[in-house]
């Protein structure tokens, strides 16, 4: 693996960056997708050879996945996700693609909020009807971004577990292949609620939730207002907020060698919707959210805009690079974990997701 491959979605098409192992230069392509929503992107480095996923929507065309198997030189659309007959309801975006635990499984998260299954390798998806027909799926509300499964969590040794979390309805859980669902939001707060009324056992508004493979009963959640963990495959939540500058945010990125180290980008409320004081800041904990610290080097001091809950992600190389895209059209990335950081483009539509990985 002595190549890198970094894939950007933007309101306005995709663009692909590779570099080497060392992370210090980058070629790009793109746009791909001119003048489409890409809210989604994959690298699914399972099979021969690696396979790029892209949700693309457009407002003339509608949402489509399209895959390359050349690291982006040429795509092509699959049969995407759509509703069946008779559902009421049609894809509007695509807003998550992540590989499942076993080999050819792809999941899609959509607007609105469903999730859908491929077994083909994301040729043909198919509607997850036990999560589409939940009962509490009709009381489900829509953030300020609209309604939809950002979080796709399968188990890393169970086929049939997977964790899943939308805005506005909160986690729900299966460990039955997505028969049966049940939420798993005991702890976490839904601040815009009436004082006695905050902790319901769904409703509330899931920014991001992660965990990673080798701990898979441990997971973090960014809330709309709370940074949470669970030791307890999300049975139950606990605030680690403490620390932190704020606990509004978006991302949330756990290490791929380091299952205690997390990163967030904390702002300052949802009205701000920018990082406190202006000052672009990855925060890390080692300890599994007991503590924090900042994480600045190379970062701006003036920065006004917010990182999405798919905008910074790590790759898995040995020595760990993170990567950051903003809201401004930049991405900086960090080949040494967080301690140093570089802008290596600029100038791009607003970035909505980045996905990188060693190939």
């Amino acid at each position: 693996m002595n190549a890198t491959i970094l894939m950007v979605g933007t309101r306005k098409g995709l663009w692909v960056g590779t570099s080497d192992s060392r992370r210090t230069t980058w070629e790009w392509s793109g746009p791909h997708f001119d003048m489409t929503e890409v809210y989604s992107v994959m690298v699914d480095t399972r099979g021969d050879r690696p396979r790029l996923f892209a949700g693309a929507s457009s407002p003339w065309t509608g949402p489509m996945i399209q895959v390359s198997d050349d690291l982006g030189q040429t795509w092509r659309p699959t049969s995407g996700a759509h509703f069946p007959e008779g559902a009421g309801a049609s894809v509007e975006r695509i807003w998550q693609l992540v590989p499942g635990a076993t080999p050819g499984v792809v999941y899609a998260g959509t607007e609105p909020g469903a999730v859908f299954r491929s077994d083909d390798g994301g040729e043909r998806f198919e509607l997850v009807r036990g999560l589409w027909d939940h009962p509490h799926r009709p009381e489900w509300g829509a953030g300020f971004g609209g309604q939809a499964f950002h979080t796709i969590l399968p188990h890393p040794t169970d086929p049939d577990s997977v964790t899943v979390a939308i805005s506005t309805g909160g986690c729900y859980q299966t460990a039955d292949g997505g028969s049966t669902w049940e939420p798993r939001n005991d702890g976490v707060i839904a601040l815009f609620l009436p004082e006695g009324e905050q902790y319901p056992e769904f409703g509330q508004c899931v920014h991001k939730v992660t965990r990673h493979p080798d701990r898979p009963d441990r997971l973090y959640l960014q809330n709309h207002g709370g940074v949470y963990r669970s030791d307890d495959h999300a049975a139950s939540w606990q605030s680690i907020a403490d620390g932190l500058p704020s606990d509004f945010g978006f991302p949330i990125v756990v290490h791929p060698h380091e299952p205690d180290t997390v990163f967030v980008f904390p702002m300052n409320g949802g009205d701000g919707r920018y990082p406190p004081g202006g000052r672009a800041r990855v925060w890390r904990s080692r300890d599994a959210g007991d503590s924090w610290e900042p994480l600045d080097d190379g970062l701006p001091d003036s920065f006004y805009v917010a990182v999405m809950r798919d905008a910074m992600t790590v790759d898995d190389h040995d020595e760990t690079g993170i990567y950051l895209g903003a809201r401004n059209g930049a991405v900086w990335a960090s080949a040494d974990g967080g301690t140093s950081w570089d802008q290596v483009v600029a100038n791009l539509p607003d970035v909505m997701t980045v996905r990188a990985a060693a190939v």
